[in-house]
């Protein structure tokens, strides 16, 4: 596995834009009032935060069951990749439940099945193109689009469609609208890896365009790709240009980030960052090139600094100013108060005037709110996300009486659990002449925080715990799971097996079985000898049969996977809940002889 890596391929290396997707059938048939709008996870207003609307197709009302299924898998999935592990809360998330008069898609899994008339006219083969890959799952856009636009308050430029087909063959296509096979093996691996594309702008990373055919030598210029170049390691410092900054370190998908021949769909004369990562084999995360991508691009969908005191005119030097910011779930915003340039607060979303004693006149005060995550490494980035607000204040101005009481407003949703190192947040009212305090408890006991309640610093015991926030008349609670999930594996029948070191001739089985405290889809894990993280998901073929390793691996549709080195090997193992929890990595060896 070290040598050659575990591969599969998503289903765009055929990259779709909406408008290559085959219209089929006329939008006209589309009865809007047939399906129901459910929200997932709504973290703020449509028009302030990045929409995936998940479409379902062919499946029937007694279907609906299945779909909701295939949804939460496909979420935690996303959820367990970063940055979207991160930044989940700048998304919101609608399930768009459309009952179809028959079950399946058409043309699954061949030329000769049915075709089935379904509400989105999800088809394999291109749409039952005899000339298409069987595994293109193609939909009618216009009925999509028409689907999603039940989603009050989403347009085209705010949102992103993932359909899922029902079906359990592997298939998908990629581009502006995405689609899934909702019940295959890998299918929930498709979607962040399309939205590397539809939403991070990123490329394949495949060395080849058809499955079984070399892609051949690239003879163009430096590609325009963020993760593709021509250059050596020692150009990029000498020019700081494309990766320089992460050269060296260890990849997240695993290895290092250096140079690495192929991609684009060729085979030599152009490199990407790593060995592998998810736009190239999927199962694997993201690597730091492809991870800083895809947070800035998430993090253009919103903005960091979402509202704040009134600017449009002088206020008094009694008046407290205020910020409300994007809330990530892995980390607080960097929120920094300066008068007439110099600094005078780090942190807090409010600042009171009152306090600082200005001199009779006029001062400048601005807050800047920037992201201080470790994904961002380049200033330029992230100096294109930084807000910043300003404002006149006048010490001869007073300020008039405010009524407005103390009172939480937005919060972090409070409908499912949390996990044990997320950031909980609380916004309130404004007073225009005191700031509002948030009170905060865990489990009954009183803790000190800001509007961010950073639940790392607290290192909770494993269990259910509460938290409450409070100000005025209004108490939000939330329950967080602390409890990390916790995995068990099973290997076949070994030749030898000493402790937990296991040998064996030729090939073996790898079976991971999740057990969490709470509801929700548990996303497991394996690595080899300290190679990436690779998304457990059973056999390609079949979820239910395990893993398999032997020494030249399995060839399944023109990709390798499961090819294992004879010699003695480690295999780490874990699991990630759906609030977010790691469970403890543990280990065993194997040796294949």
């Amino acid at each position: 596995m070290r040598n050659t890596p575990l591969r599969a391929l998503v289903l765009s290396s055929i990259v779709l834009t909406s408008a290559a997707l085959p219209v089929r059938g006329a939008a006209a048939d589309v009865a809007p009032g047939d399906a129901t709008v459910v929200p997932v996870q709504v973290t703020g207003d449509p028009d302030e935060r990045f929409n995936l609307v998940v479409l379902g197709d062919g499946y029937t009302e007694a279907d609906m069951p299945t779909f909701r299924a295939d949804v939460d898998k496909h979420l935690n999935v996303l959820w367990s990749i970063e940055p979207f592990k991160s930044y989940r809360s700048y998304v919101n998330v609608y399930r768009v439940e459309i009952a179809s008069g028959e079950s399946g898609v058409s043309c699954d899994p061949d030329l000769t099945s049915p075709r089935r008339n379904t509400p989105l006219k999800m088809a394999f083969w291109g749409g039952c193109q005899a000339q298409g890959p069987q595994r293109l799952l193609t939909l009618d856009q216009a009925a999509a689009a028409r689907y999603a636009d039940m989603v009050a308050g989403t347009t085209p430029s705010n949102r992103q469609i993932l359909a899922l087909g029902n079906s359990r063959t592997y298939g998908g296509a990629g581009g502006a609208y995405a689609t899934a096979s909702g019940g295959n093996a890998m299918s929930a691996l498709i979607s962040p890896h399309e939205l590397g594309h539809s939403l991070g702008g990123l490329q394949d990373e495949y060395d080849y365009y058809q499955r079984g055919e070399p892609g051949g030598r690239y003879t163009g210029g430096e590609p325009d790709s963020v993760h593709h170049t021509l250059l050596t390691e020692r150009q990029m410092r000498e020019r700081r240009a494309k990766w320089w900054r992460w050269l060296g370190e260890r990849s997240e998908a695993g290895g290092r980030i250096g140079r690495y021949e192929g991609g684009l769909y060729h085979s030599t004369g152009v490199w990407r960052p790593s060995r592998h990562s998810i736009m190239k084999s999927l199962g694997y995360y993201f690597d730091q090139v492809g991870r800083e991508r895809m947070t800035q691009a998430i993090s253009q969908k919103v903005s960091l600094l979402q509202d704040a005191a009134p600017a449009d005119r002088p206020v008094g030097a009694d008046r407290v100013l205020w910020v409300e910011t994007m809330h990530p779930v892995g980390h607080a915003l960097s929120v920094t108060w300066t008068v007439d340039g110099r600094t005078v607060q780090r942190g807090g979303h409010d600042l009171d005037l009152r306090r600082l004693r200005l001199r009779p006149g006029r001062h400048a005060v601005t807050v800047t709110v920037s992201d201080p995550t470790p994904f961002i490494r380049d200033p330029q980035v992230r100096d294109s996300l930084t807000r910043t607000r300003t404002w006149t204040v006048d010490t001869a101005l007073t300020t008039p009486p405010d009524a407005t009481p103390d009172g939480l407003t937005d919060t972090t949703p409070t409908n499912v659990p949390v996990g044990a190192r997320s950031v909980i947040y609380a916004e309130t009212t404004h007073p225009a002449t005191r700031p509002v305090r948030v009170h905060w408890t865990i489990d009954g006991r009183p803790v000190q925080a800001d509007r961010d309640l950073d639940l790392k610093r607290f290192r909770l015991r494993p269990g259910t715990h509460r938290v409450t926030a409070t100000a005025g008349n209004t108490t939000r609670t939330w329950t967080v799971d602390a409890t990390p999930p916790v995995t068990s594996y099973e290997v076949s029948r070994p030749a030898e097996q000493k402790g937990e070191h296991y040998t064996f001739d030729e090939r073996f089985t790898l079976r991971l079985t999740p057990k969490d405290d709470q509801n929700g889809y548990v996303v497991s894990e394996f690595r080899v000898d300290g190679d990436g993280w690779y998304h457990y998901y059973g056999w390609p073929t079949d979820s239910n049969a395990p893993f398999l390793f032997t020494p030249d691996g399995t060839v399944i549709d023109h990709l390798v996977y499961g090819k294992l080195p004879r010699g003695r090997h480690t295999i780490e193992y874990r699991s990630i809940d759906a609030a977010g929890n790691y469970g403890t990595a543990k280990r065993f060896t194997v040796t294949l002889r």
